[in-house]
């Protein structure tokens, strides 16, 4: 699969996360539409593309006192931040952010397991 369908993908695969985790944990929303949705999903990959593996190293003893545990919320406080940096997206309190960083990654997860066979076989490879 080419960079640029994955990159699509990816994206569009977090935004539909984000509608999941919109409907089922009351503290976080998204105002707006489609396009919210993706600018969200957008900034939420950045961060965690950028800020989310220097993180992960300097909190590493850390993680491993908890045993992996703190991992889960390091996810929360990098989807704060990306509530932080765009107005669309609002949570209500670090507990939403907990649990809606897990959701996004556990729907993040089964879509790209269900769509990745069937667009590589779209794409052609």
């Amino acid at each position: 699969m080419s960079f640029l369908v994955r990159l699509v993908l990816g994206l569009i695969v977090v935004a539909l996360a984000f509608v999941v985790v919109v409907r089922i944990v009351p503290g976080i929303q998204v105002h707006g539409g489609v396009t919210e949705y993706l600018i969200v999903a957008a900034v939420f990959g950045l961060v965690n593309g950028i800020l989310g593996p220097v993180l992960k190293l300097v909190t590493l003893p850390i993680s491993v006192l908890t045993l992996g545990l703190f991992m889960l919320v390091l996810n929360a406080l990098l989807l704060a931040l990306s509530a932080y940096l765009v107005p669309a997206l609002t949570i209500d309190g670090f507990w939403s952010a907990f649990v809606g960083a897990i959701l996004i990654g556990l729907v993040s997860w089964v879509l790209n397991t269900f769509l990745a066979g069937p667009i590589e076989k779209a794409v052609g490879r």
